[in-house]
């Protein structure tokens, strides 16, 4: 600082047309994530949620021993009643989250299946 200079503050060169502007395009994008999902814009309404399709491990236990070919893995998951199938080899690290619309297909090193738990 320079002896005998007062300390001066700078002020950015911002119109007010430009805050006005930059004010309703914030608050446009908070109004639009506000907005309803639940119906479509003719005015009909969405289609409703799937229907919860839980595991059921105990009819699917005839398949130890199966190969993993996508046809017998998609039978099991239709006749274990699951929304999804992971299919995992022994040891293989997965998440630990359950979920009670999948079930897990365990494998060997053959490919054969060595356990069908839901989770």
């Amino acid at each position: 600082m320079v002896w005998g200079m007062k300390h001066r503050t700078t002020t950015l060169p911002i119109s007010t047309r430009a805050l006005l502007g930059l004010t309703g395009a914030t608050a446009a994008l908070l109004m639009a994530g506000c907005a309803s999902h639940g119906a479509a814009t003719d005015g009909t309404r969405a289609p409703p949620a799937r229907q919860l399709q839980v595991c059921h491990a105990e009819p699917v236990q005839i398949y130890l021993g199966h190969n993993t070919v996508a046809s017998t893995l998609e039978t099991i998951r239709q006749k274990s009643g699951s929304y999804l199938l992971r299919v995992l080899r022994e040891g293989q690290p997965a998440t630990m989250d359950y979920n009670q619309e999948r079930l897990n297909v365990i494998t060997n090193d053959a490919g054969k299946i060595t356990a069908l738990r839901c989770g």
